[in-house]
Formats: structure tokens, sequence, C-alpha cells
């Protein structure tokens, strides 16, 4: 078959293989207009961004002595978790360093009390 030809055939394939990629599995688009542009994308699947309250007051994804906090990779710098835990209600925040699991670990004064506090990657805050 000549290269023209060749070019004929191909191409018509290659201008329907955006509109195929768009489908399920069974061929059919997705149901109920979703996409990735409408569902979330990546943020779908990130831990939310507690960085910034919108009342003022202190904002944690889970504060306290009953929570677990949970390994993984964490992205907080250590500027981010220092302020995460005072945002917590934690003050004199010292010592901060991060373990091979990924959570942070600290000590500080809260309620006029010295406590050891750690951070996972969530934004969990947790006496230890």
């Amino acid at each position: 078959m000549p290269l023209n030809r060749t070019i004929l055939f191909v191409l018509p394939l290659l201008a329907a293989a955006p509109a195929l990629a768009q489908t399920t599995v069974t061929g059919q688009p997705a149901t109920g207009g979703a996409s990735s542009a409408t569902s979330g994308g990546q943020n779908a699947v990130t831990r939310p961004n507690t960085d910034h309250a919108y009342d003022g007051k202190a904002v944690a994804t889970g504060t306290g002595a009953n929570v677990k906090l949970e390994r993984g990779a964490n992205s907080f710098t250590k500027g981010e978790a220092r302020r995460r835990l005072e945002r917590a209600g934690y003050h004199e925040v010292k010592d901060l360093t991060k373990d091979g699991d990924g959570i942070w670990h600290a000590s500080a004064m809260v309620d006029g009390k010295h406590a050891s506090v750690g951070l996972d990657f969530k934004g969990n805050v947790a006496v230890q």
C-alpha cells in the first residue's frame, strides 16, 4: 500500500481517538455529565486544604487525644506543620521533627501543660 493511501486510512482513526478515550469501559459516555473536569480530579483524592480558616478560628481535620495519626507521605514543610499545631491550640512548639512514617512530632504547651503532639499527612493533630 503506498504511503499516501496509508495516511488516508490512518488519519480518520487518529481523529477518532480522543472521542474513544472519553468513553467508559462499555464504550458509552459517562452518565450524569461526570468527567474528569467535573469530578474534582486530583483534588477529590488528596487531603483537604485546611490552611485557611474562614472564621479566623483554629482549623484541624482532627484534634485531641482520641485521634489516631496515620502513616503516609507528608508534604507539610516544617513551618506549615508548626502553624497547623498552633492553629489547633498548641503553643511554644519545640523540637519539631518528622519521622520515617511521615508524622511530625513536637513538644508543646496546651492549657498550661506540656504535651507531646503529632501531625499526620491529613492534618490530624493528636496528643501522644
